[in-house]
C-alpha cells in the first residue's frame, strides 16, 4: 500500500513539475498580458500541488520525491520551441499547454480509478491535482 502511495505522489510531483516547466517555457513567448497573468496563476497552482506533495512525501519515505529528468525537461523545451517556430500566437501556446494538461488529466484519472486503496491524504492530493488540471483546460480554452 505504501508503495502505491509513493508511486502516486511521485507521479503527481512529476506532473506538477512538468506543468511548471511547460508554463515557464511558454511564458517566454507570450505577448498577451492577460494570458501572461493566467499563466502566472496556473503556474502557482502547480507550485502549490508540488509543495503539498513535498510536504506529504515525508510521511511515506525518508527520500525526496522523484523529479523529472534533465532529458525530459530538455525534450519539453525543445518540443515547445519546434512547435512554435512558425506560430507563437496566444492560440497556439494555449493549445500546446492544453495538450500537455490533457495528458496529465488522463493519467491522473487512470490513477484515481485504478487505486481505490490509497491513503486518504494521497487520494486527496491526486484528486485535487486532476481537478486543478481540468479547471486549467477550461481556462485555456478561452485563449484558443
Amino acid at each position: 500500500m505504501e508503495n502505491h502511495n509513493l508511486n502516486i505522489l511521485d507521479e503527481v510531483n512529476k506532473g506538477a513539475t512538468m506543468g511548471m516547466d511547460a508554463i515557464s517555457y511558454v511564458s517566454e513567448k507570450v505577448k498577451d498580458d492577460n494570458f501572461k497573468q493566467v499563466l502566472d496563476t496556473e503556474y502557482n497552482k502547480y507550485k502549490d500541488i508540488y509543495n503539498r506533495v513535498n510536504d506529504l512525501y515525508s510521511n511515506y519515505s525518508s527520500k525526496e520525491p522523484h523529479e523529472t529528468s534533465a532529458m525530459t525537461k530538455m525534450m519539453t523545451w525543445y518540443g515547445i520551441q519546434m512547435k512554435t517556430i512558425t506560430d507563437d500566437t496566444t492560440s497556439k501556446l494555449s493549445e500546446l499547454l492544453m495538450q500537455g494538461t490533457n495528458m496529465g488529466i488522463i493519467e491522473g484519472r487512470r490513477l484515481l480509478n485504478e487505486n481505490n486503496n490509497i491513503a486518504p491524504d494521497v487520494h486527496n492530493i491526486l484528486n485535487d491535482f486532476v481537478v486543478m488540471q481540468e479547471d486549467s483546460v477550461e481556462t485555456l480554452k478561452k485563449y484558443l
